[in-house]
């Protein structure tokens, strides 16, 4: 109750700001009407707003629209999230820029961090470096009026996206190895999701052509004179081949045919190439191959909204059906879901990935298996990341559906993933369209404060590789092999339990790690020391 100026009382009653977002602008403005003060009335037409001002006629029609709002706000909980008071709202103001410009590049967001889980690894200095040799610069040049607008690459590139980017990666240095003019890549049909997308639809092609301008001229399509020309097919590229082999192999028949199509690039191409070469797949990885505009957009947005009260954790949670049979792993959800993986694996051996001799047991021991929801919760907590920190989960659907996710929404009730977090009809436009939906999950996963992956593969080295060259942003690697065998002890006691898991992770945080540690480590995971240098080292380059 509050008094007025002239002695009058006034009463308020407080409604919850989410109860008037929930109501429309024409509902709210109607309310302001009825509750707005009104001179005397003085003719019969003024009587409704003369009822406005009795008392219990002002407390039906309030009641009316909270009540209203909550049916709405019920309406739109989000799914995932088994407490009600953990729904939409907290993430979905309106007011929030669509502009990542906006976005504050310290971890938070310019929300004040505590607790040790959200403290960034020591990037030591090092920042994106990519001085190509004069050497390399000349040969470009001499590519280009040597006619190699004559020579044309075309490439098919398959799988998830992940895999698609890697192989575009790889046809990118293929075509600069062979002074060529790249066709843009084709997307195959993926089998499995039916995905038609097109290089347009997922990468931003115009942006991709003029960032690779100085090092390989990209084209939509074959010229005129080439249209009719048989190219010279290659359907499977042997492991590990050299740029000397790459020329040996294609440059006579390329020089002759003018064209040559190659699949099956998967992982091909050797991850020891020369300098330059290196410093080209970080180019393309991490600059020329952008994400389309809607897809930025998006992502973007699902970004600041789980960035708005805070810093992030995103996880790439591998629980979908195939991931279990292709590992030769058991989800360990129920016999019964145990039992589905197993037939599936008798009916198709062939999709076993490799050791087909090791037992489950052995498989999981030897770290070959993704975390289920329980394991990936346990890690988390003896990391000591807090109750309340919002998670966003990508992948796709785990076998099993909600229980499958339940460990971890027990122990962190603020989860999220792009269809609980989206608006309506925000995700219309990627339907059944699965390249697009994995890359607004990258976008999401990028920018979050710390990732981590239940399993390996390509978006996991693909991301550590991203957020290295962004500053070696903090990625988790659980440790596995070591880990999972103290999980199992279970006399183990929690707190000791804790204080081992956090010691096998002390150097596995996202640190800078040299590529020359182990051989065969891809260049786009581990930008050091080809494609990052030390911020003095890079001053001293430029002096």
């Amino acid at each position: 109750m509050a008094a007025t100026s002239k002695g009058r009382r006034v009463s308020y009653i407080a409604v919850p700001s989410e109860i008037i977002r929930s109501l429309s602008s024409t509902s709210l403005h109607s309310l302001l009407l009825l509750l707005s003060p009104t001179k005397k009335a003085s003719r019969p037409g003024h009587r409704l707003l003369a009822l406005g001002r009795s008392p219990n006629f002002l407390f039906l029609v309030l009641f009316f629209f909270v009540l209203v709002g909550i049916l709405r706000s019920w309406h739109h909980l989000d799914p995932l999230v088994p407490c009600p008071h953990l729904g939409r709202s907290p993430l979905y103001s309106p007011e929030l820029s669509d502009s990542t410009a906006a976005m504050s590049a310290d971890v938070g967001g310019g929300v004040e961090v505590r607790g040790e889980f959200w403290q960034q690894p020591d990037g030591m200095g090092y920042v994106p470096c990519l001085n190509f040799s004069e050497q390399y610069l000349a040969e470009g040049v001499a590519a280009t009026r040597a006619g190699r607008r004559k020579k044309y690459l075309m490439v098919v590139v398959s799988g998830g996206l992940n895999q698609q980017r890697n192989q575009i990666v790889d046809a990118v240095v293929i075509a600069r190895v062979l002074g060529a003019t790249l066709v843009v890549p084709i997307l195959q049909v993926n089998v499995i999701w039916g995905d038609e997308s097109e290089f347009s639809d997922v990468f931003d092609l115009e942006h991709f052509k003029s960032v690779l301008a100085d090092d390989v001229k990209v084209v939509s399509s074959l010229p005129s004179t080439h249209i009719m020309t048989r190219p010279v097919q290659e359907k499977e590229t042997p492991l590990h081949v050299s740029p000397a082999w790459i020329r040996s192999r294609y440059m006579k028949r390329l020089n002759r045919e003018g064209v040559l199509l190659l699949r099956g690039l998967d992982s091909r191409l050797s991850k020891d190439l020369p300098p330059d070469l290196q410093k080209l797949r970080c180019k393309v990885a991490f600059h020329a191959l952008r994400f389309s505009a809607p897809v930025r957009e998006l992502g973007n947005k699902l970004a600041m909204r789980m960035r708005s009260k805070g810093p992030y954790l995103a996880l790439h949670l591998r629980l979908e059906e195939d991931v279990w049979v292709r590992t030769g792993c058991l989800p360990g959800l129920s016999p019964e879901h145990d039992e589905i993986v197993r037939v599936q694996r008798k009916l198709k051996p062939e999709l076993l990935t490799g050791r087909s001799n090791m037992a489950y047991h052995d498989r999981k021991l030897a770290g070959l298996c993704p975390l289920n929801a329980a394991e990936v919760t346990r890690l988390l907590k003896a990391l000591e990341a807090p109750r309340d920190a919002r998670i966003y989960w990508a992948g796709g659907e785990p076998f099993g559906g909600r229980d499958a996710l339940l460990p971890l929404m027990r122990e962190f009730p603020n989860l999220y993933s792009k269809e609980n977090l989206t608006l309506p009809g925000e995700l219309g436009p990627f339907a059944n369209r699965s390249s697009l939906l994995a890359a607004i999950d990258d976008v999401v996963c990028e920018q979050s404060d710390v990732f981590m992956a239940s399993h390996g593969g390509n978006m996991g080295h693909l991301m550590r590789g991203q957020r290295a060259y962004a500053g070696h942003r903090k990625f988790i690697t659980p440790n596995k092999r070591q880990m999972l065998r103290h999980f199992m002890n279970a006399s183990l006691p929690a707190s000791e339990l804790n204080r081992i898991v956090k010691e096998l992770h002390r150097g596995s945080l996202g640190q800078p790690g040299l590529r020359t540690d182990k051989i065969g480590r891809d260049v786009t995971a581990y930008p050091l020391p080809e494609c990052m240098c030390e911020v003095g080292a890079r001053m001293r380059s430029v002096l």
